[in-house]
């Protein structure tokens, strides 16, 4: 079937727009690849130019002089730390909230949608205070906390939606079988949720190993620095000792881990979200 000049010009004033986009959005990342690997006279002499030879040197130096490896270490902590409380935490709420009725469910319900609007550094002098009292300030365990609970309104919001639409006869039948409620939450509920929860999952976590304001506000000893406060002060160093190798390569440390869980469930993501809009 041929096509009209009509529709061929829309697909074109479609894309073109998506085509410049990509192309701004990507270049700055491939220009960011390339200066990883050149010298810092390179990076002044030719800096949008292809490096002469690729060099792991600002790597090395990263990980070894500015103490990436402690920071990588912090952040994967933080954000698996951060990632399973959030899911401990929501998954039975979701299912309380949505299965077993009770009085104020609705409210509640509500109260955890309308803390997904409020912003959360309206919280973070009272969280500043609480950790110290419990003495986790300067602690990535009381940031993973803290991650935690700044998740918990979507996390739920998103669970909710997925497991409205699993038949309550499912449930009815476990629990004519002798099956507990928390049988029935581990062994029925959360698995048929599984979309819903490898989803959020998944954006919690990268939300998490992305996370600068808070980690800046509550950590503030060098040793307990996630990856993106020991970026800055690699930036901050960069601007008296011209150490731009050595920044790109923390940023591609940085990415590159995003870059990949992203890549590898792109397809999930997009079905469980998908799913989550139908199904909410």
């Amino acid at each position: 079937m041929k096509r009209s000049v009509g529709e061929i010009l829309g697909r074109t004033g479609i894309r073109i727009p998506l085509v410049l986009w990509s192309i701004a959005v990507l270049y700055p990342i491939f220009w960011m690849f390339l200066g990883s690997f050149k010298s810092n006279a390179e990076i002044y002499a030719n800096p949008w130019g292809i490096p002469e030879s690729f060099s792991f040197q600002n790597f090395v130096s990263a990980w070894s002089n500015y103490n990436i490896d402690t920071s990588v270490f912090n952040s994967l902590i933080v954000t698996v730390v951060g990632a399973f409380l959030t899911l401990a935490l929501a998954i039975p709420t979701a299912y309380a909230i949505e299965r077993l009725k009770f009085r104020g469910s609705n409210f509640l319900f509500t109260l955890y949608v309308s803390a997904m609007m409020i912003p959360m550094v309206l919280g973070w002098i009272p969280l500043f205070f609480l950790l110290m009292d419990f003495g986790l300030l300067d602690n990535i365990f009381g940031l993973a906390i803290v991650y935690a609970i700044s998740q918990l309104p979507f996390t739920i919001f998103v669970l909710t939606s997925f497991m409205s639409t699993i038949p309550k006869s499912l449930e009815e039948s476990a629990a004519m079988d002798g099956m507990s409620p928390y049988g029935v939450l581990l062994k029925i509920i959360t698995p048929l949720s599984m979309s819903g929860i490898i989803t959020v999952t998944i954006m919690n976590a990268i939300q998490f190993w992305n996370e600068y304001f808070m980690a800046l506000i509550f950590l503030q000893s060098e040793g307990n620095y996630t990856l993106a406060l020991a970026i800055d002060f690699i930036s901050s160093e960069a601007q008296y000792t011209n150490a731009w190798g050595t920044l790109f390569a923390s940023l591609v440390i940085a990415i590159v881990p995003v870059i990949i869980l992203y890549a590898i469930f792109q397809q999930r993501i997009s079905k469980g979200m998908t799913e989550g809009a139908i199904k909410g």
